[in-house]
């Protein structure tokens, strides 16, 4: 079976331009790594999590239509079930913290903090029944993101209070995502991995959405008030991050390699420090900096490990669950 896999792989692999593989590598590189920096400007005028929820709202919407449109079978009630839960773990949680957070932090260390995703799957797979521990590349991986979570609180030992409260939301965001990732590779799931998404794009804009109105965010809103800036931004966030980003993540992961594919998950870390530091003036420390090199040397070696420590067919089911859409998305 493993090698019928491997062989149908490498055929896809052949019959893909080269042109486009490195094109849509770089999509995911570079439009997934700027979501920060949009992310940063979208929420200067709009209201945090009525701008997720309705972004989120507006990619469910296109990718659900797209989806039955292609042929999907109607999702059961089940499905939908296990949609939401995993929305609200990774959407609700994960991606309205994110929001909240970069009213108050720069977006490069936002990307940062949430780079370390996969550090806590690492311990969330291992401390839930039955679960598998981690390898010895990603216990050193673990072991070097606490050093750089560590770092960069320090840096915010003599800041206002909202830098803290601001990191803390980060890790309960990624935290979240991590949950909700372990949750779905049980869950039940539509056979289409589009109208998955989709799904848990609509679940998880419903709690979004609910969050805005609970802290009277509609009230607070006026269109009139948004800039230019901020609205091309949530713009660009819904057509460039959700729609063309995660079409050419998915069809990455048909002709490309599960480990090439996740490279990923330590690049668009750098992409968002970079952009940060130029086009958004952000101030980058040497601290910083220093601890930008740790958590990217984490993320890479618990990748890594991971994507050594099981089979290739098992490695490809896991990038497509957990990673289906970054948490900035």
């Amino acid at each position: 079976m493993k090698t019928e896999t491997t062989g149908s792989l490498l055929r896809k692999q052949q019959h893909a331009p080269l042109w486009l593989v490195v094109a849509a590598f770089a999509a995911v590189y570079t439009i997934w790594g700027s979501t920060y920096l949009g992310i940063r400007y979208a929420v200067q005028t709009i209201p945090p999590f009525m701008m997720a929820g309705s972004r989120q709202l507006a990619a469910g919407i296109f990718l659900f239509a797209f989806s039955r449109f292609r042929g999907a079978a109607k999702p059961s009630l089940i499905e939908w079930r296990d949609a939401a839960i995993a929305g609200t773990l990774m959407l609700t949680i994960g991606n309205g913290g994110v929001r909240w957070a970069e009213q108050r932090i720069p977006s490069g260390m936002a990307a940062l903090l949430v780079a370390l995703t996969p550090l806590w799957m690492a311990l969330a797979d291992w401390l839930r029944p039955r679960g598998k521990r981690p390898t010895l590349m990603i216990s050193a991986g673990l072991l070097l993101g606490i050093a750089g979570v560590a770092l960069l609180a320090r840096l915010g030992e003599h800041r206002e209070a909202a830098y803290g409260w601001s990191v803390a939301a980060l890790l309960a965001s990624s935290i979240g995502w991590a949950c909700g990732s372990i949750f779905r590779r049980s869950a039940r799931k539509p056979a289409s991995a589009f109208l998955g998404v989709a799904m848990q794009l609509l679940a998880g804009s419903a709690g979004l959405l609910g969050l805005a109105g609970a802290r009277g965010e509609f009230r607070q809103f006026a269109f009139n008030h948004v800039t230019a800036l901020s609205f091309g931004s949530w713009l660009y966030l819904v057509i460039a991050g959700s729609l063309v980003g995660y079409t050419a993540y998915v069809w990455l992961l048909h002709v490309s390699t599960p480990a090439r594919v996740s490279t990923y998950a330590y690049v668009n870390p750098l992409i968002a420090v970079l952009l940060g530091c130029t086009l958004g003036h952000e101030v980058f420390s040497h601290e910083m900096l220093l601890a930008a090199v740790i958590i990217i040397a984490s993320v890479v070696l618990i990748v890594r490990g991971g994507n050594r420590s099981v089979a290739e067919k098992d490695v490809k089911q896991t990038v497509v669950e957990s990673t289906a859409v970054p948490i900035s998305e």
